[in-house]
């Protein structure tokens, strides 16, 4: 007999030294508590387990479930006048002839010598 790696003679050892310090009428009840307490810790420890399954099972079901793609359908187009192919070729020439001119530094020191 091993209980919690204690044998038989070590356990008898225990069970008079706890006789002689808490005597014959306070060794039932402490038996009664530790008892108990011991039921106690099972009873949650069983709990514990109980959950951490109902929760692996769930994580499985949902890793292993199929999904479902669903395409939502295109948002409607803003109301705007599309532009036609005459009006490309206008903004497209427009494009070319604009021209922007950044001035230089060499500018700007110029135009107040010349004024």
């Amino acid at each position: 007999m091993n209980i919690f790696g204690i044998g038989l003679p070590e356990m008898g050892v225990i069970l008079v030294l706890a006789l002689l310090v808490f005597g014959p009428k306070k060794l039932p009840e402490i038996g009664r508590s530790l008892g108990k307490a011991m039921k106690g810790f099972q009873e949650a420890s069983r709990e514990f387990q109980d959950e951490f399954k109902k929760e692996a099972e769930q994580i499985s079901k949902t890793v292993n479930s199929t999904m479902e793609a669903k395409l939502e359908p295109p948002a409607p187009k803003a109301l705007t006048a599309e532009p036609s192919d005459s009006d490309d070729a206008s903004a497209a020439k427009e494009e070319e002839t604009a021209e922007v001119v950044m001035p230089t530094e060499e500018d700007a020191v110029e135009s107040p010598q010349q004024g």
